[in-house]
């Protein structure tokens, strides 16, 4: 097997263009990969193989195109995005086989740049988790160390990002679920602002939550995907009608005079890991000595983020997931009797238990003599949160901080399910919100040798000016080395 797999999009995608490198050669390096890393990592539910070989071969024979900025490059998508012909599980055994008949409309933007989808990855049953042991199919290891969790609930995109079996991977992020396993798994992860990307053929979790976006191996790769898929789409009512930049001119600034970054007092103090904190402080230092300014900011309803967002998540959750009732699509208990019957039994072997919990919990606070107390004081929390966030960025350009207290921890470790929400205590503010939010690999922890990520949240549609802050201290960093397995 070639170093191919260590390259990033951009490098491959500019030797695809060049003709340098054929699109089959990529597949097969990226198929290769898979075969020498997934037995030990378990990234994929799905991988399309033959599918991807005939259509980067039929690619070949034409030759590479200039107008498709992702011509020939091998991806990889989280498993609840509609692939056409492709099955489509949300890890899940509800929708154990499952095959749409059309494209997310994210999917087929990639498609039509070029882009050869390779496989499918696991993922926390619906997107409800943070380590991706939710999986009603397999654990994901991190590529880092097999023995921890790769983050969730897109574990099996950023381990098969960093375990270089493709070259990006589609990820989505309702309360974190970008951020996080980008940060266990040393790679970059964006969630973009909420209506940036359409959500046209995302299975929803919480529709007003919920983003799709991208996990690669450096922030450029990261503009690059940003660029094929944002915009507006009229199938998607929550997409935002609004011109899309060019994220890629924004990239390459030589430092950081003229910005000024806040950081949250909220989220530097107790609780926080001191190698996570040692990694994260040595970043901002650096973008100091690159002339960045920074300010503390206070986020002072961040307490009050973890409850608010299972309130409002889970009642989504449970409406969303009505849908799976065993009659128009997914498991079906055969041997039902009656209808109820057959609805009760259908999604009780249909769905996992941390799914179930969610469901009811959901169906609990939007339920009568409960929506005043439980669902509406929690979108009353919710608006005062976004207060904060424009209150903080009247002093700030971009908010720094850590994307988690702790670095990837080891599998089976976080057996309460409160213990499990807690890791997502950094990120969740910025999904109540609709901000976008950014996760950069820093370092490696001290003590545990696993990567962190630093967090970086700005202002409605700032992808470009985070793209260019957080490229240009990449740049003026270490590298993080891919992981060894």
């Amino acid at each position: 097997m070639s170093d191919l797999y260590t390259k990033t999009l951009s490098e491959v995608a500019e030797q695809l263009q060049s003709g340098e490198l054929k699109a089959v050669e990529a597949v097969r390096n990226c198929l290769d990969r898979i075969e020498a890393t997934e037995p030990k990592v378990k990234a994929l539910i799905t991988v399309t193989g033959d599918e991807a070989l005939q259509l980067a071969e039929a690619m070949d024979s034409e030759g590479p195109d200039a107008s498709k900025p992702l011509w020939g490059v091998p991806i990889v998508l989280k498993d609840l995005l509609a692939t056409k012909g492709i099955r489509t599980t949300c890890a899940s055994k509800i929708l154990d086989n499952f095959v749409p008949f059309y494209d997310a409309t994210a999917v087929a933007k990639l498609r039509e740049a070029g882009a050869i989808i390779i496989g499918k990855a696991n993922m926390d049953e619906f997107a409800m988790g943070s380590s991706t042991e939710n999986s009603a199919f397999f654990q994901t290891g991190n590529p880092w160390d097999t023995d921890r969790v790769p983050g969730g609930s897109s574990g099996g995109s950023g381990a098969t990002v960093a375990a270089g079996q493709c070259y990006a991977a589609l990820g989505t992020d309702t309360g974190g679920s970008i951020r996080l396993p980008a940060s266990f798994c040393g790679i970059v992860g964006l969630k973009p602002t909420y209506g940036r990307i359409s959500r046209f053929g995302l299975i929803a979790y919480g529709s007003s939550l919920d983003q799709i976006g991208p996990m690669t191996r450096s922030v450029e790769d990261a503009a690059r995907m940003l660029q094929v898929m944002a915009g507006h789409d009229p199938k998607d009512s929550t997409s935002v009608d609004v011109d899309v930049p060019d994220y890629l001119a924004a990239l390459g600034r030589e430092n950081l005079d003229g910005v000024t970054i806040g950081l949250p007092e909220e989220y530097w103090g107790e609780g926080l890991d001191a190698e996570v904190e040692e990694a994260c402080k040595a970043a901002v230092a650096k973008m100091e000595a690159l002339g960045a300014k920074t300010v503390p900011v206070k986020l002072s309803l961040t307490d009050y983020a973890i409850a608010t967002y299972y309130i409002i998540a889970m009642a989504e959750a449970s409406s969303n997931l009505s849908r799976f009732d065993g009659v128009r699509f997914g498991h079906r208990n055969k041997n039902a009797s009656e209808l109820i019957d057959m609805y009760t039994s259908s999604r009780t072997e249909g769905f996992g238990d941390e799914v179930q919990r969610r469901i009811i919990m959901g169906t609990y606070v939007l339920s009568s003599g409960y929506y005043d107390a439980y669902y509406n004081k929690a979108a009353k929390v919710r608006r005062l949160l976004r207060e904060d966030f424009d209150k903080a960025f009247e002093q700030c350009d971009l908010i720094a901080g850590p994307v988690c207290p702790t670095t990837a921890f080891k599998a089976g470790e976080k057996a309460d399910p409160l213990q499990m929400y807690l890791m997502d205590i950094f990120t969740i503010s910025a999904n109540l919100a609709g901000l976008p939010g950014m996760s950069l690999p820093v370092g490696l922890g001290k003590d545990s040798g696993m990567p962190v990520g630093l967090q970086f949240m700005g202002p409605a549609f700032c992808e470009a000016d985070m793209l260019s802050v957080t490229e240009c201290l990449e740049r003026n960093i270490d590298p993080m080395p891919m992981a060894e397995l």
